[in-house]
């Protein structure tokens, strides 16, 4: 697969499939669909990839591994544990509204492929979570958050709030909030509950 990830019609397939899978939905989809964009053959595709689902969760690790780069590169040169989950809620957030093709996909079609759901071990996605669980524990070594969280439950309810709101967001046709201060708020919520000074 190496090979093929570098050669330039694997990429164009993957940039085709993003803007398909966005604009009529995972299973409504077709291969002969992702093809025509992709200005190539309907068995080109299957030289680089199995199936659908296959495409799709190439698609989603290579997205995935962007999000990861484009991450650890906000959060580095900042010391404090706060403004770490404070800038990641930002980044995060920030990178649904910048990507709305790539956020419909993570956020929606994604999870209509059974088989991404039940045999895939998302190891970037993984790796993701384990960012605000280093956090936290960050923060509980320098005394600034509670020693009695759990950071691996402390991680998934800090993402799961991000999602939920990514989700709706995506989702809806009417864009009700600022997604920065909706950012702002989230981390506000959730640093006031795992702080060591907090009044919340």
């Amino acid at each position: 697969m190496g090979k093929k990830k570098s050669n330039e019609k694997y990429h164009r397939i993957i940039a085709a499939a993003t803007t398909v899978f966005a604009k009529k939905g995972f299973y409504q989809s077709k291969i002969s669909e992702i093809a025509r964009e992709a200005q190539v053959a309907d068995g080109t595709v299957y030289i680089y990839f199995e199936n659908k689902d296959d495409i799709l969760i190439c698609l989603f690790e290579e997205q995935m591994q962007m999000v990861l780069d484009n991450m650890r590169g906000h959060l580095a040169g900042i010391d404090d544990p706060v403004k770490k989950l404070e800038k990641f809620a930002m980044t995060h957030l920030g990178l649904i509204e910048g990507n709305p093709d790539v956020a419909e996909i993570i956020q929606v079609e994604l999870r209509q492929s059974g088989k991404f759901m039940k045999e895939y071990r998302n190891e970037k996605f993984l790796q993701y979570l384990d960012i605000i669980e280093d956090i936290i524990k960050e923060g509980q070594e320098k005394g600034i958050f509670k020693k009695e969280i759990i950071p691996v439950v402390a991680k998934r309810a800090f993402f799961g709030a991000l999602d939920e709101v990514s989700r709706y967001w995506v989702l809806s046709s009417r864009k009700q909030y600022d997604i920065r201060i909706t950012a702002e708020q989230i981390s506000g919520y959730f640093l006031s509950g795992i702080m060591v000074n907090s009044q919340g």
